[in-house]
Order: structure tokens, then sequence, then C-alpha cells
């Protein structure tokens, strides 16, 4: 468990994604649901938090896809949802929270700002809540208006 860094709240991701190490960020009550599975689970060797079918083996990429799958199918879901939808809706939630685009892109393990702004869609509610740079040109005195 030397990954979960519960000090600085930050989850070390090995060989993710494009095989790239990184950090992400740590949930107050994400760490809570973690430590509970954990003592749940402690009898299970290995040093993987979610073990795979085989001794000393991670959980597999294909494992984790028919979880969501079935995590899809029991919610009702009729849209196609993959592990990989997933990420994209992380970013697009950390973008329209404020999130800066370079630290999406370091949430995801990206080398271009260019594969991060593909993740990104960003949802009409977001746009129409931004103020147009237009409307602050309101104050300005009659005298400067043509």
């Amino acid at each position: 468990m030397t990954d979960i860094d519960s000090e600085r709240m930050l989850i070390h991701v090995h060989d993710g994604k494009g095989a790239k190490d990184r950090y992400v960020m740590l949930s107050p009550r994400l760490l809570v649901v973690l430590r509970e599975y954990w003592r749940q689970r402690r009898a299970a060797p290995g040093p993987y938090l979610f073990a795979g079918g085989r001794p000393g083996e991670p959980l597999s990429t294909k494992a984790i896809w028919h979880m969501v799958h079935g995590l899809v199918v029991r919610c009702g879901i009729k849209k196609h949802v993959t592990p990989h939808t997933l990420r994209h809706c992380f970013a697009t939630h950390l973008m329209e929270a404020g999130t800066d685009l370079r630290t999406i892109q370091a949430l995801l393990g990206h080398r271009s700002p260019r594969t991060t702004v593909r993740y990104t869609l960003v949802s009409k509610r977001h746009v129409s809540a931004v103020h147009s740079p237009l409307d602050a040109l309101a104050t300005v005195p009659a005298a400067a208006q043509p």
C-alpha cells in the first residue's frame, strides 16, 4: 500500500494509460472506502490492492472492462460506457470545476495538451454560464460610445 500517500493525499499510478507513471489526487471520501476495502481483503496474498485472479497479479484491464459493463447494465444505462469513458468524464468534470488544462494534462498522463483537449468536452450548461467580455463594455461612459 505504499502507492497511497494519505499524508499528501496522492495515489501513485504505475504503468497507467500509455505505460506512464503519474500521481493523481486522493479524495478523502475515496480514502475511507479504500481503507475499508483493504481491511476486508487483508488476507489476500500479494501487493496489489485490486488483485487479479492469479496470485501476485493485478486486476486485468479486461476484468475492469467487464466490471464497468456489469455496473452499466445493473444501473440501466443505455449509453455505451467503458473505462475510457470514465477518463473523459473525469477530465470534463475537472475542466468544468475550473481546473487548468495543464493540471488535467498531468493527471491524465498526457505529453501534449492537444491530447488533453480532446478529453475536455465542455457542457452546454457550463458554456451558457460564461460571461461575455462584451458585457464588461456596458460600463463604458456614454460619451465614449459611437
